[in-house]
């Protein structure tokens, strides 16, 4: 049973289940050691857990930074790929993590994007181009005591800007 803050009100799709699933199997994911229980229909919320096993357990007996890292690693991208479309570029421009104590037990993250974050970042695109965002993910176990708390700073684009940029960048180097 997953704890009481993984509740939520939205709902997956047919086409989230079956991406969740996928996820889950694609061998980079597969060996973070994360699974992602819940991805909503409209790419809004993303679950994931953690759990310590002989893949994520470090020297020391508690989970690897690194798994707790790359576990959280591509979601606010893809959820932002998702959740604008394809008129947008998106990629993850920046990442940090700030360990709060150690792994010793099963651990969860609740990622979310915010209307109104959506709609900033719309809005910031169409005045400028392109906008940055930078989300934050904390790793809990079930009482809610952090573990972690990472950082991940994404660039947003509009995909004309983002192709006249890159063209403008790539002229420049020859």
């Amino acid at each position: 049973m997953n704890p009481v803050f993984l509740q939520t009100d939205k709902k997956e799709s047919f086409k989230t289940r079956w991406f969740r699933r996928l996820m889950n199997w694609y061998p980079m994911y597969f060996g973070t050691g994360g699974k992602v229980l819940f991805w909503a229909s409209d790419s809004s919320e993303v679950h994931l857990r953690l759990g310590l096993n002989v893949w994520t357990r470090n020297y020391v007996g508690t989970l690897f930074g690194g798994s707790l890292f790359s576990a959280a690693d591509p979601f606010y991208m893809l959820m932002l790929m998702k959740a604008l479309g394809p008129s947008y570029v998106v990629w993850d421009k920046m990442a940090n993590i700030r360990f709060r104590r150690p792994g010793k037990s099963r651990l969860y993250a609740v990622l979310k994007l915010m209307p109104a974050d959506l709609e900033s970042l719309k809005s910031q695109v169409k005045e400028c181009g392109h906008a940055t965002k930078t989300f934050s993910i904390q790793w809990i176990d079930k009482e809610s005591n952090v573990y972690a708390e990472i950082e991940r700073q994404c660039y947003i684009a509009d995909k004309t800007f983002y192709e006249k940029r890159k063209g403008e960048t790539q002229k420049a180097r020859f």
